[in-house]
């Protein structure tokens, strides 16, 4: 198999060759090797190759759906037995993780072959990725751009042509903003569809889960079969859909009544780019027959954020204290954005944090409410075009604040003195549509449908009812086929000839 045979195909595609005997499993990774060697060196994607892994997966017998595809894992969260999870930082740089997670056992036995990690920003907190551990990650579509974060590895490699669909995760929006940033489709799960374990429940308290980005609907269509299923382990047993969700790939969704907005209290004010994307995707899917009409903002979005936040920061907070128990970590192994949001958890109070997990039912009820008389929210899932890298770091004069608070170990200092508005303004306000659907724990998807005049992909998102998946992936598919994206790449994905 040469390089242009290979990312021409999706993942269901090189399945299929490889079982009729076209083409081997061997052939296909020596590809995908092929693929990275070419091209990570300029999007610096995949930050751990296992080739020894690999190769004995080759050694055995590969049986399912995906039986001898070359995948990548994100290097968070998605923990492979006798490899560090570094989550990107140096704190857990060492750490290797005992056993393999629920979703990389499952990807196992799809007949996935894993031959490496992908580049992620420390401890996921960031929609960019730019960890000092290894490095930004960059946009195949212009090297200057950021791909997104926190699943910005993934974005990269499948963009790039390295892998046609990998391993990626969504506490925030970071299976959604790298699918947008890189003209991909990416969707998050409902809450629980997809477990987490055995080494730990549920992320985030709820609003994480894991999932993929790929180039097709297809793809996430039938990763979404292989990740689902009852886990002893979880904390509760899903509705899982008696219809495989592949086989919903195809069907009419029917006609359905989508509301869309494209500011938010956030940023008022968003990119011409980012109003011409939902104009564009509102006026395609009335064109596909479907009632399009535009609508408020169904939540308090200043108070949602908020509360996302304050979860977020007693998250890090908790990380670090646990990478400085069991590890031996020091504040030295951390970035100074990762102390700063550790320091506001630190300053959140107990009182404080269950009234805003309690407050989650507020913003569901919101949704609730809108999903009554719409089936779909319609958003752009960026307000501009993909970041410049470095473009979010925190200014020289702010950074110098903040050290020496910390120094002084004043966490109620840094609470009060403004950080958290910064942090909003400075990183949410490029991205503040995605977090709804993490704290009401709705499924919700990034669809490729519009690129800026200068070739930058811009996704929309859509945010669903809870349980809706196989609505969205008909309607995904249905999108897919009036204006097909998966055969745009960027010139780096193109093979030399």
């Amino acid at each position: 198999m040469n390089d242009s045979e290979y990312t021409e195909q999706d993942g269901l595609g090189l399945a299929a060759l490889i079982a009729s005997g076209e083409t081997s499993a061997a052939e296909v990774l020596a590809a995908a090797r092929r693929r990275a060697e070419a091209v990570n060196p300029r999007v610096n994607a995949i930050v751990r190759a296992m080739d020894e892994e690999a190769d004995a997966r080759l050694e055995g017998t590969l049986e399912g759906p995906y039986a001898g595809v070359p995948f990548l894992i994100k290097d968070l969260g998605q923990e492979y037995a006798g490899l560090p999870s570094t989550a990107g930082s140096r704190a857990f740089a060492r750490a290797r993780a005992p056993e393999h997670s629920t979703v990389v056992r499952r990807w196992l036995s799809a007949g996935l072959v894993i031959f490496g990690k992908t580049n992620t920003p420390e401890l996921g907190a960031k929609g960019v990725t730019e960890p000092a551990l290894f490095g930004p990650a960059r946009n195949p579509f212009a090297l200057d751009r950021t791909p997104g974060g926190s699943s910005g590895g993934t974005a990269a490699a499948v963009a790039a042509g390295i892998v046609p669909v990998a391993g990626a995760s969504d506490g925030g929006g970071s299976i959604r903003i790298p699918a947008a940033c890189c003209g991909l489709f990416g969707l998050k799960p409902g809450r629980g569809l997809v477990p987490f374990g055995p080494l730990s429940g549920e992320r985030l308290q709820g609003t994480a889960t894991n999932g993929v980005i790929s180039r097709t609907v297809r793809d996430t269509a039938a990763m979404l079969d292989v990740l689902t299923g009852p886990d002893a382990t979880a904390a509760f047993a899903p509705a899982i859909p008696a219809t495989p969700f592949r086989e919903e790939v195809g069907r009419a969704p029917g006609r359905l009544r989508i509301g869309y907005q494209a500011s938010s209290a956030i940023n008022p004010d968003p990119h011409p780019s980012a109003v011409a994307a939902v104009d564009e995707a509102a006026r395609l899917l009335s064109e596909l027959g479907h009632e399009v009409l535009e609508v408020p903002s169904p939540c308090d979005e200043e108070r949602l954020v908020r509360d996302f936040l304050t979860s977020w920061f007693a998250y890090v907070a908790a990380s670090v204290a646990e990478a400085k128990r069991d590890l031996g970590a020091r504040d030295a192994d951390f970035e100074r954005d990762t102390l700063v949001m550790a320091a506001l958890g630190r300053a959140v109070s107990g009182p404080e944090l269950s009234e805003v997990i309690d407050r989650r039912h507020e913003h569901i009820r919101a949704l609730a409410s809108f999903h009554e008389d719409h089936d779909l929210l319609l958003t752009p899932t960026l307000a501009g075009p993909p970041v410049r890298v470095g473009e979010l770091d925190t200014p020289a004069a702010a950074n110098a604040v903040a050290g020496v608070i910390l120094a002084l170990r004043a966490s109620r200092l840094l609470a009060g003195a403004g950080v958290t508005d910064q942090i909003i303004q400075r990183s949410l306000a490029w991205v503040p549509y995605t977090q709804l659907a993490n704290v009401t724990g709705r499924p919700a998807m990034s669809v490729p449908l519009h690129w800026t005049d200068d070739g930058l992909p811009l996704g929309v998102q859509l945010v669903g009812r809870l349980g809706s998946e196989a609505t969205m992936l008909r309607l995904a598919a249905q999108l897919e086929e009036a204006r097909p994206w998966a055969g745009r790449h960027p010139a780096l994905a193109v093979p030399a000839t």
